[in-house]
Parts: structure tokens; C-alpha cells; sequence
């Protein structure tokens, strides 16, 4: 990137402020009851502590000056009674503020997980696995403090300091004012440097989020790193990553030291200076000592009150930083959503499909047309074939049957309806896909089954295995269907979980069923066992097949030729071959090339 493109990305990226922290106040705000007893606690818990100056000044002033011993026993008694209702409060306190701080923390989590899952491919497009889980993990653990221990803190610093103002002005106006005149050169550092403090704690998390999303992807791919023997490369890049996030947090944490520093010094010295005026009174008989020890104890109290609240200030800062990179995420709108008035869908399902003049291309590659005019019509039952070769656009017309994508311009309708007047959710559960690259998730083999009818009983999933030629493997398993199959299904080979892929299909019941390829990872043997048992799931079905092999294709009832996003050729298999077209050379050189492999294995 230029220095250029580089200063205009800087430019636009959005700056840190605490009103970033304002749209996530209603999540606080639905435990109000919570809310209404912690106030309570922090209250009794400041009233406590301020009540501390006015008894060592009774003590001072009466209790001293007392003939009687026991009333210096009284003020200590009183005074452990103030420890212990302080004490009793502040345990409160700090239990409610940080349970509802993880109560809130949880339930931004789950919605920021759920807006994910409703965002449509247009975002995955470009986005960053990786940087996602960060922003759910170490951004909402940092706003944690936010909702929970800072807002407290602040909170009871707030009202100690207020408190710890009228006392004093109530006991010495004279030396009050003095203070008063120091709070704004205390206060102005605060606010002059929050900016930087929440610019440079976004960095950090920025940079956190890079760090996390490549170790995610390399974790990922691990086979491939160490098959390249890649370890060394992988770990040093990684090393600089965490490296760069260390140097961000540590600017980060430098300024928010600096603040804190700075405002803890002038705070407790304008204290000693105030004290030094009022020891002069006392000298000069114009105030008692008692009355002097209870404004030094209550300066002490508004200076610490007002050397915390820097802290929390920082707290905040660093806190409304990672509200923003959430707020980032729940202000991307999903681009394929559900009309107001959506059309429902005709029941029973009838299969048919129908492709109008559809135009796409990809909001990645706007200038590369990945259809151009596609027009096809699928009768209900019908078993279509889509053959071409690699980027004609075969897989997009997966993408935008299941509507992960809307075409420019053109129409694809499901049973009659326009798949842009439906809704989405509605489209979507009447189509069953195998993909080429099947999806296992880490969890048990009737898990991963069950994902395409989560309510399906033991016996419909087993059902499902057995169509899918699946059930004998899954059998042989150490735990059968309760087997975990590890992260992506790592412990299955690549048949095995297409199999699975295939018997979730089966499973889903849908009245048209996409395969992709869906016999691409077996073998001979297994391929005709899994072809066996997907005729058998496609009767009755309309079935549209994407395939490389041709040989897969052969029984199809109708075959298009696809070729840079236009239907080239129809028409069966014999008839394409004796036209001499695309298909005829394509087939030449798949089963010219296998019969030439197959005698090459057969030759001594």
C-alpha cells in the first residue's frame, strides 16, 4: 500500500470516543432492579467512609478533651461500626456490579454472535474469521470493566468526591476554596488526553484482532504448515504479530500510567499545600485541630476519589475503544433480507426452478461477469446437470439458487415466486446442499447429522446414514454415532465425510437437492454405493448436479454446458458428445485420459 492509500485508510478510520459506549446502555438498563440495589450499596458504602472525618474530629476535639475514658471507647466502637457497615456494603457492591457485569458481557456476546449469523456471504466475503472471534472474546471482556467494576468505581468516586467537597466546604470555606481552585488544573489533563488514551487502546485491540486471526488460519490449516514444513516461517510471523500487539498495548498502557501519574501528583499536592495553609490556622488559634484533622481527612478522600476517577477515566477510554469495533460489526446490515410482506411459498412444494436472463457478479469482482444471461428452466422431479469448465460459473448458480447472493439483473424463481419477494429462511429450507468441501463440525458423528433437522430422533439419523451408505463406517467407529469426529471431522477421511455431508442432506427431506460434486472424495467402490443411495433420494426430488467427472452426470435427464457465465450446449449425454462441441471435447478428454491411466496400470 502507498503512503498514500495508507494515510487515506488512516483517514477513515473511525475514532474512538465514549459516546461509542451509549448504544450499549440498554443492556445494562434491562436489569434495572440489579442496578437500583447496587446504587444502593454504593451509596451506604460512600456515606460510610465519609463519615469517618466527622468522628475522628469528635474524637479530637471532645473525646481527648473528655474527663471520662469511655468516651474515647464510644468514638472507636462507633467508628468499628462505620468499618463494618462499610465493609458489609462494599462486598455487596462489588458482587452485584461484576455479576451484572458478566450478565451484560454475556448477553452482547450472544447478540453480537447472533447478528453474525444473520450477515449473508457479501460480508464473509472479506472479513476475517479470526478478527470476529477476537472482537467476541477480548473487545466485550475489555467493555467487562465498563458495565461492571469502572461504572461502580466511577460511580462511588463520583459521590465520595462531591461528599468530600461539601464537607470540606462545611468545615474550612476558606481553605475549600483553595482546593476548588485546583480541581480544574486536575481535571483539564483528564480530558485533554482521553482522546489518545482510547485511540491508541483501539490500536492495541486492532492489532490483538490481527494477531488472533492469523493464528486462527494457521491453526487451521496445520497439515498444510507442517506437510510445507512451514513451522518456522508460521511461528516467526505469528511472533512479530504478538510482538506488534505487545508494542501497542504497552503505548496504550504508557499513556494511561502517564494520566494517572499526573493526576494522582496534582491531586495530593494540592492537599499538602492545603494542609500546610491550615496548620498556619491552627498555630494562629483560628481552628481546632480536630476541625483541621476532619478537612485533611476529607481533602484526602475527594483527592484519592479524584486520583481513581483518572484511572477509571482510562478504564472508560480504553473500554469505549472496543465498543467501537463491536459497534462496528452491529452497524453492518445484511444485503439479503426478507421483504416486509414476504410472498410464502406454495404448498406442498412442487421443485420447480426457473432462471430469467440472470445477470452476477461477485461485489468482490464487480467487473467480471460471473453470469451473463443465464436462462434455464428445472421441472419439479427433473434431474439437470451443469457441467463446463473451472470458473463458467457453476457454483454461482448454487450461490444465488440458495439467495447468499441477489442478481443484478434478471430473475430466479422457486415454484413460481421470485426468490427476492420470499423470504430468505423459506427459500433456504426447501433446498438440501452437499457440498463439494463438506462442513464437520467438531462434535459427534449424530451431531453433525442432525444439523440438517436439528429435531430428528436417533432413529430418523440412523435412517439417514443407511441411505447415505454411511451407517456401516459410522458403526465401526470406537463410540459409533456418538463419536467425535474432532475439529472440521479431522479424524474421518475425505469420503467419509462426504458421506456425512450426504446423509444431512438426506436428512433435511427438501424438495430439491443441490449436490456439488457430492461423489468427488470416494473412492470406486464407495462411489457406487453413495450413487446408489442418492438415485434413491432423488426420486421424486428435482435434483440440479454440478460435476467435474462426467461420468457422474451420465443418467442426468438433461445436461447445460456452462462456459464464462452462458449456457453453451443442452441436451443429453450421446447427444452432446455427437455434436463436437465443449462437452464432446471435454468428455474426450476425461475418459480418453482414464482408459490411458488405466492401461498404463495394467501394462507389466
Amino acid at each position: 500500500m502507498t503512503d498514500k492509500g495508507a494515510a487515506t485508510k488512516e483517514a477513515r478510520k473511525p475514532r474512538a470516543s465514549l459516546r461509542a459506549l451509549v448504544p450499549l446502555l440498554p443492556y445494562a438498563g434491562r436489569y434495572r432492579l440489579w442496578i437500583a440495589a447496587a446504587l444502593t450499596a454504593l451509596i451506604v458504602a460512600a456515606g460510610a467512609t465519609l463519615s469517618v472525618p466527622i468522628a475522628v474530629r469528635r474524637m479530637i476535639d471532645h473525646g481527648f478533651a473528655s474527663d471520662s475514658p469511655g468516651v474515647i471507647t464510644q468514638y472507636f466502637l462507633a467508628m468499628l461500626l462505620v468499618v463494618g457497615v462499610l465493609a458489609v456494603a462494599s462486598g455487596t457492591r462489588y458482587f452485584l456490579v461484576m455479576t451484572l457485569g458478566e450478565r451484560v458481557v454475556a448477553d452482547l456476546r450472544a447478540d453480537v454472535f447472533a447478528h453474525l449469523a444473520r450477515l449473508d456471504p457479501v460480508f464473509y466475503d472479506t472479513a476475517q474469521s479470526g478478527e470476529l472471534v477476537s472482537r467476541l472474546s477480548a473487545d466485550t471482556t475489555q467493555m467487562k470493566s465498563a458495565f461492571g467494576s469502572s461504572a461502580s468505581t466511577a460511580l462511588r468516586n463520583f459521590f465520595m468526591f462531591v461528599g468530600a467537597i461539601g464537607m470540606m466546604i462545611y468545615t474550612s470555606p476558606k481553605l475549600s476554596g483553595l482546593v476548588l481552585v485546583a480541581i480544574p488544573i486536575i481535571v483539564l489533563p483528564l480530558v485533554m488526553s482521553g482522546r489518545s488514551v482510547r485511540q491508541r487502546s483501539r490500536d492495541a485491540q486492532d492489532t490483538l484482532a490481527q494477531a488472533t486471526a492469523f493464528a486462527a488460519e494457521s491453526l487451521g490449516a496445520m497439515r498444510t504448515m507442517q506437510a510445507f514444513v512451514a513451522e518456522a516461517a508460521t511461528v516467526g510471523r505469528f511472533r512479530r504479530a504478538v510482538e506488534a500487539a505487545y508494542d501497542a498495548a504497552r503505548q496504550a498502557t504508557l499513556a494511561r500510567a502517564l494520566l494517572t501519574s499526573v493526576a494522582i501528583f496534582l491531586a495530593f499536592a494540592s492537599v499538602v499545600a492545603v494542609l500546610w495553609l491550615g496548620a498556619q490556622d491552627v498555630i494562629a488559634g483560628r481552628i481546632t485541630g480536630g476541625l483541621l484533622s476532619q478537612f485533611v481527612l476529607s481533602a484526602v478522600l475527594g483527592a484519592s476519589a479524584l486520583g481513581q476517577l483518572s484511572e477509571v477515566w482510562s478504564e472508560l477510554s480504553a473500554a469505549a475503544g472496543a465498543a467501537g469495533r463491536i459497534a462496528e460489526i452491529l452497524a453492518v446490515k445484511p444485503t439479503i433480507t426478507a421483504p416486509a410482506n414476504p410472498i410464502p411459498l406454495p404448498k406442498p412444494p412442487r421443485g420447480a426452478v426457473s432462471f430469467d436472463a440472470v445477470g452476477f457478479a461477485y461485489p468482490t469482482r464487480p467487473a467480471d461477469q460471473a453470469l451473463a444471461g443465464l436462462s434455464f428452466v428445472v421441472e419439479p422431479g427433473e434431474t439437470l446437470a451443469i457441467v463446463g469448465p473451472s470458473g463458467a460459473g457453476k457454483s454461482t448458480i448454487f450461490q444465488l439458487l440458495m439467495r447468499f447472493y441477489d442478481p443484478q439483473s434478471g430473475a430466479i424463481r422457486l415454484d413460481g415466486v421470485d426468490l427476492r419477494a420470499a423470504d430468505p429462511a423459506e427459500v433456504r429450507g426447501r433446498m438440501a446442499l452437499v457440498p463439494q468441501d463438506p462442513v464437520i463440525f467438531g462434535a459427534s458423528v449424530a451431531e453433525n447429522i442432525r444439523y440438517g433437522r436439528p429435531d430428528a430422533s436417533d432413529a430418523e439419523v440412523r435412517a439417514a446414514a443407511e441411505r447415505a451408505a454411511a451407517d456401516e463406517f459410522i458403526r465401526a467407529l470406537p463410540e459409533g454415532y456418538e463419536t467425535l469426529v474432532g475439529e472440521r471431522g479431522v479424524t474421518l477421511s475425505g469420503g467419509q465425510r462426504q458421506r456425512l455431508a450426504i446423509a444431512r442432506a438426506v436428512l433435511c427431506d427438501a424438495p430439491v437437492l443441490l449436490l456439488d460434486e457430492a461423489t468427488s472424495a470416494l473412492d470406486a467402490e464407495n462411489e457406487t454405493l453413495v450413487q446408489k443411495a442418492l438415485e434413491n433420494v432423488m426420486k421424486g426430488r428435482t435434483t440440479i448436479v454440478i460435476a467435474h467427472r462426467l461420468a457422474t452426470v451420465l443418467s442426468a435427464d438433461r445436461i447445460l454446458v456452462v462456459d464464462q457465465g452462458r449456457i453453451v450446449e443442452e441436451g443429453g449425454h450421446a447427444d452432446l458428445v455427437a455434436r463436437g462441441g465443449l462437452y464432446a471435447r471435454l468428455a474426450r478428454l476425461q475418459f480418453e485420459t482414464g482408459a490411458a491411466a488405466l492401461g498404463a496400470a495394467a501394462a507389466p
